[in-house]
């Protein structure tokens, strides 16, 4: 063998590995996004789960607000349901469209039964809707870190994927489409942790 032809071997040897290393960059990013999604689901069902048990508490207090206890749980429903699509490919915009839409409206009854229960000075007492009032609390933090957590995953991932020459090798390895970010409708909601107050 001529040097020419080591020299060739070798440069193809490289662009080999470098190709093969953009892949298992996007292969991992791609991973990254996917377990940070999982974190917000784990908090997601711990919510749904306590929304229940808090609208059963408020049930014998405030007969007269059916109305709103069944906007709520219908909300709940709704947001699980979302969470469903979303858990199936966490990488599907309109997944992730369809849940940020539904924990909005779900944000949205929870908070008009807080006004409606600030009106009950016996349910704010209770010490059952107290613990879940705190358990409710500490959850929404957790999906806001978890929800951050994820969102940052998904702008490593895809800026790692826009760029070049990643981005010309993206669609062939599978990676054409961009994540999505989750964000709520209503951007003041990003900003705390609804206040619950019972």
């Amino acid at each position: 063998m001529d040097v020419t032809s080591i020299v060739s071997l070798v440069v193809l040897a490289a662009i080999g590995f470098y190709i093969v290393s953009i892949y298992n960059g996007l292969v991992a990013l791609k991973n990254r996004f996917k377990n940070a999604f999982a974190q917000i689901e784990v908090q997601l069902k711990r919510r749904y789960d306590l929304i229940p048990n808090l609208v059963e508490t408020a049930k014998g207090y405030i007969k007269h607000e059916r109305e709103t206890l069944e906007a709520v749980i219908q909300a709940r429903n709704a947001a699980a349901s979302g969470l469903g699509r979303a858990h199936a490919d966490p990488g599907d915009a309109d997944a992730i469209k369809s849940l940020s839409q539904a924990e909005g409206n779900l944000a949205g009854a929870m908070g008009r039964l807080n006004v409606v229960m600030e009106a009950y000075p016996d349910l704010k007492a209770n010490q059952n809707m107290m613990q879940l009032s705190e358990e409710l609390t500490s959850t929404e933090n957790k999906v806001a870190f978890a929800r951050q957590a994820f969102n940052d995953a998904v702008m490593e991932y895809n800026t790692y994927k826009q760029s070049f020459p990643q981005h010309v090798l993206a669609g062939m390895f599978g990676h054409g489409q961009d994540a999505s970010l989750l964000e709520f409708e209503d951007h003041a909601q990003i900003q705390a942790a609804p206040k619950v107050s019972f």
